[in-house]
């Protein structure tokens, strides 16, 4: 079941081409901005729990920036190795506010 909170206002969300890092009640969230949409990923890389949201994009994939991680901002997965995923979360727009749900998704 969905569990929408807030992440942060809408001037506050990233520019195109851009990740911040954010909170969602307990979770860090990294905050993608890839063509104009939001996305949503856990902030931590699971290599050694690197920053994802101090990042940067490379098409539609968020980088760690302490050891070069690539993570898919659709399903997770990692470039390499194939194993390594963060979970992904659905992010909507309400009014003024970015809402996240905070219950992982995989791949849909």
């Amino acid at each position: 079941m969905a569990q929408w909170v807030r992440l942060c206002g809408v001037a506050e969300a990233p520019a195109e081409g851009n990740v911040m890092e954010a909170e969602a009640g307990e979770r860090a969230i990294c905050l993608a901005n890839v063509g104009g949409m939001l996305a949503a990923v856990d902030n931590l890389c699971p290599h050694q729990q690197g920053p994802l949201g101090m990042g940067w994009l490379e098409g539609d994939h968020v980088v760690c920036p302490w050891h070069s991680w690539s993570f898919s901002l659709k399903t997770g997965e990692a470039a390499a190795p194939e194993r390594a995923r963060v979970d992904v979360f659905p992010v909507k727009i309400e009014g003024d506010e970015v809402l996240v749900d905070i219950e992982p998704h995989g791949s849909n």
